[in-house]
């Protein structure tokens, strides 16, 4: 099948018309094995028309793509849609008197490979109503760390602002156009109203060994070493010698979960050596038996289809490549992984956002619970 189609000015003799769009190729979403077809029209016929994908040449296959053109008009339809076919299709117009381009991204739309809970109502009285397998344990604590910017004190606010029933902003935030420098400085604990959960948020990890909270700084706070309101320092860790630090901590003192946050859009960009230092302290997590979840946030920059819809989250081709990502960098099992969004801009509700964040944090609950009932013999 021939990549190029053309046709020549009917008026021989006459300048051609600089090629230009009178309708573009509008973006569009499909459900698998179904067909789909890319149209838009020039102002002229006189063109050379050229199809890519993703940027490349599009290799046609006979039987499943089919490039036409009638007059001015030009189409490409894609049969028995699968997965790979998703992609930014571009088509490029050319003649003598130059060129001229439009894409559209065509979504595909997989059979649903991961179940969700789309009412939060359930959901919010199953953890309202929760209570620690061990009365002397007076809360579950969950300590939150990754890359700054991840998105770790907004994960904070959106879970405030649920159970809270309004917009919880009093956890310092980033900005999405200031990811340079942490706003978190200190070990600080954030309750949940009056529900048996705390969040403790650090300083974001970043490259180079002097910047960004310490790697053994996190360590010693998973053991409960690092009291509340301890602030970081970023030339060196907390010793044994300081007056702050806790010598003989118990189940209160210890971190019952770990929660590694990181964004699905720059998950790609995240360099090695914060990857190393995430994959340090999660071996150190390993070994002292604290289970650990990864929630990955931005889930709407990476997918239009999730973007527009939450509900399409688990039937999105890009978040599952993001998870899998996410899995083979850090190390972590894909059913370990929890994309979801934050509020960021929302000033209303979204039930469908909620429902993502409590179903995460749902798991967290059960996990940090499991490792308290584990190791409360240790402590009779």
């Amino acid at each position: 099948m021939k990549l190029f189609l053309s046709s020549r000015d009917s008026n021989m003799g006459t300048s051609p018309t600089k090629p230009d769009f009178v309708s573009a190729l509008a973006d569009q979403h499909v459900k698998e094995r179904e067909d789909i077809t890319l149209c838009c029209e020039a102002n002229t016929g006189g063109v050379t028309a050229k199809w890519e994908k993703s940027g490349h040449p599009l290799q046609c296959v006979e039987g499943k793509h089919s490039m036409r053109k009638s007059d001015a008009k030009f189409t490409l339809t894609i049969k028995d849609v699968k997965k790979e076919d998703e992609a930014n299709y571009t088509i490029i117009l050319r003649n003598d008197a130059g060129s001229a381009s439009c894409s559209a991204m065509v979504t595909v739309e997989l059979k649903e490979w991961r179940s969700a809970q789309w009412n939060e109502d359930p959901m919010i009285t199953t953890l309202k109503d929760f209570r620690i397998s061990n009365e002397e344990v007076r809360e579950l604590r969950f300590l939150l760390h990754g890359p700054v910017g991840a998105g770790k004190s907004s994960l904070i606010n959106t879970i405030k602002s649920i159970f809270e029933g309004h917009q919880f902003i009093n956890c310092l935030a980033s900005s999405e156009l200031n990811i340079g420098t942490s706003f978190t400085t200190k070990y600080e604990k954030f309750s949940v109203g009056t529900l048996p959960f705390a969040f403790y948020d650090v300083m974001g990890l970043e490259q180079g060994q002097s910047k960004g909270v310490r790697s053994d700084d996190i360590i010693k706070a998973l053991k409960g070493h690092i009291p509340d309101n301890y602030e970081f320092k970023e030339e060196y860790s907390m010793c044994e010698d300081n007056k702050y630090y806790i010598s003989h901590p118990t189940l209160n003192d210890q971190i019952h979960c770990l929660v590694s946050v990181i964004t699905a859009d720059r998950v790609t960009l995240m360099e090695n050596d914060v990857i190393q230092k995430m994959k340090t302290i999660r071996a150190e997590a390993s070994k002292l038996k604290i289970p650990q979840l990864v929630f990955m946030t931005r889930v709407d920059q990476v997918c239009k289809m999730t973007q527009k819809d939450l509900t399409k989250i688990y039937q999105s081709k890009k978040i599952k490549e993001k998870m899998e990502e996410c899995s083979t960098r850090l190390g972590v099992p894909v059913n370990c992984i929890f994309p979801l969004k934050n509020y960021h801009e929302e000033i209303k509700k979204n039930e469908k956002l909620n429902c993502l964040v409590l179903e995460a944090f749902t798991q967290a609950v059960h996990s940090a619970d499991d490792y308290v009932k584990k190791f409360s013999h240790k402590e009779t």
